[in-house]
């Protein structure tokens, strides 16, 4: 991290942030095209965990393998923002290892996340809806549509979800995000479950893409990459009435899927509803309303007349005068998941990891990465903290279990030599870091004010500045390893280390 801060003061933000988008991603490989049922010589073993047949067991059929490398790309790829992008558009349009545990299907997902991180939001929609994954954890795979004689009706999970958590939300939105009110001061709905109903049957008919050599047919046997394929002979061609829209009968899976799509793309709330989602991913959880229309303004038209273009979103939330201002309000910053806690610590003092150790400790802090509890992620936008005035999303996953996992994992990279490498994972090198160059990197600056540049971007309160004097007074002036990991603990173990401002 040093040399990426070099490589920003070089540039200066605005061109460091365009080269940024034109990094090409660092993705998820090596897993096997497996179907859902593990073939004989991929299945664990009880009594030999280390044999070729159980590694590729847990390779292919858990998710560790998958996250193993979230952590590795985080820590190592150059395209760290289309990372962060891609995380946070994982965090809006969820999956999860409690239902998807085939690393080849989970990683054909966050890939072509990866790959429309810098897109356009409604390449992302469709290409969500139609990825196996997704079809496979909201039960739009294989949705049928209504069969009087069996008393069936369209599964609702994807239309709803797709409404409410990935979209438009269940409020109507004014630009800056505010609710709607009718004339009792109470929210307006954004949809009824009319809407829900007619959008289930807009995605009834998609099953597996068919494998080469077979015929495709209604519930194709399982191919976990590529998109779900069109049958429609079982795809509603009635009329829909869908968010005041009229979409006409006779139509084929395809076309409705795209007229809807359509639909709820240009409504009013999406705007501002992803530009709210994003905003609290990258920079602070109570944004104004004055800066969620800025950003929704721009997810509308970024000035050449296109919609849903995400570079101008990102560029318009990095370069808000409420992002890059004085943080002097005590409402601004987000607590820093997990995920972000640890690879922020380990890359600001220059430290290594293969990801093995941080995706065991970001699980136990309660960000069990690719395997959020439910479709509503590890957390939710809307949680809030104190006495309910302030939104906290992250704080919903920080109790006192969680708290010390924190302080552990810092004794243990400060203090505990980090972690050895597994001797099961293929080129493991463990994480760590090193103090034994200390006496030359500190060498001509003061140790606290060389790690407040690195870790709090030179914003260390006095308070914290004091607490790391008064931990170092305990050293000897000549000791400078002694004091660099001190000052590290103090520092990353802080309340104002662990809330981004």
């Amino acid at each position: 991290m040093p040399a990426e801060l070099s490589k920003v003061m070089s540039l200066g933000i605005v061109d460091y942030l365009e080269d940024q988008f034109t990094k090409p991603k660092t993705g998820y490989t090596g897993f096997r095209r497996y179907q859902n049922l593990a073939p004989d010589d991929c299945r664990t073993l009880v009594n030999d965990p280390t044999s070729p047949s159980s590694l590729c067991a847990r390779d292919n059929y858990t998710l560790f393998e998958m996250q193993r490398q979230f952590f590795a790309n985080a820590m190592n790829g150059e395209d760290q923002l289309r990372q962060r992008m891609a995380f946070a558009l994982s965090q809006i349009f969820v999956i999860s290892g409690t239902e998807i545990k085939n690393a080849y299907a989970m990683s054909t997902y966050q890939n072509m996340l990866l790959d429309d991180a810098f897109g356009n939001f409604r390449d992302v929609m469709e290409h969500v809806t139609l990825h196996p994954a997704m079809g496979i954890y909201l039960d739009m795979l294989n949705n049928d549509k209504a069969n009087p004689l069996k008393g069936t009706k369209p599964n609702e999970n994807y239309a709803r979800e797709f409404m409410q958590l990935f979209t438009i939300g269940t409020e109507q939105l004014n630009l800056d995000g505010t609710p709607r009110l009718d004339a009792d001061g109470e929210p307006l709905a954004t949809y009824t479950q009319q809407d829900v109903e007619a959008l289930a049957r807009v995605f009834t008919g998609w099953t597996y893409s068919v494998w080469p050599g077979q015929t495709s047919k209604w519930t194709n046997a399982p191919k976990l990459h590529g998109q779900l394929a069109a049958v429609d002979s079982h795809h509603d061609t009635d009329p829909k009435l869908f968010l005041g829209a009229s979409l006409p009968g006779g139509q084929t899976a395809v076309a409705d899927m795209n007229l809807a799509l359509d639909v709820i793309f240009t409504h009013p709330n999406v705007g501002p509803f992803i530009a709210t989602r994003l905003i609290q991913s990258f920079v602070t959880s109570n944004p104004s309303p004055a800066y969620v229309a800025r950003v929704a303004r721009v997810f509308n038209n970024n000035g050449m007349g296109v919609r849903g273009d995400l570079q101008a979103v990102l560029r318009a939330i990095f370069f808000d005068a409420e992002a890059r201002g004085q943080k002097s309000d005590s409402a601004y910053g987000k607590l820093k998941e997990p995920a972000l806690f640890m690879t922020g610590f380990l890359r600001a003092l220059g430290g290594t990891s293969d990801g093995v150790f941080l995706r065991a400790q970001s699980a136990a802090m309660g960000q069990d990465i690719f395997t959020a509890p439910s479709v509503f992620n590890y957390y939710s936008p809307t949680h809030r903290i104190g006495d309910g005035t302030l939104k906290g999303p992250e704080f919903q996953i920080f109790n006192g279990v969680t708290t010390l996992a924190r302080i552990d994992f810092v004794y243990q990279i400060v203090y505990g030599d980090g972690a050895a490498a597994d001797k099961t994972v293929v080129n493991s090198t463990g994480t760590s870091l090193s103090f034994a160059d200390a006496a030359t990197v500190y060498a001509n600056a003061q140790v606290a004010s060389e790690l407040d540049a690195r870790m709090m971007y030179g914003k260390l309160s006095d308070a914290s500045y004091k607490s790391v004097t008064d931990a170092l007074a305990a050293l000897a002036p000549d000791d400078i390893e002694g004091r660099a990991r001190a000052a590290a603990y103090v520092l990353g173990v802080s309340a104002q280390y662990q809330v981004q401002r």
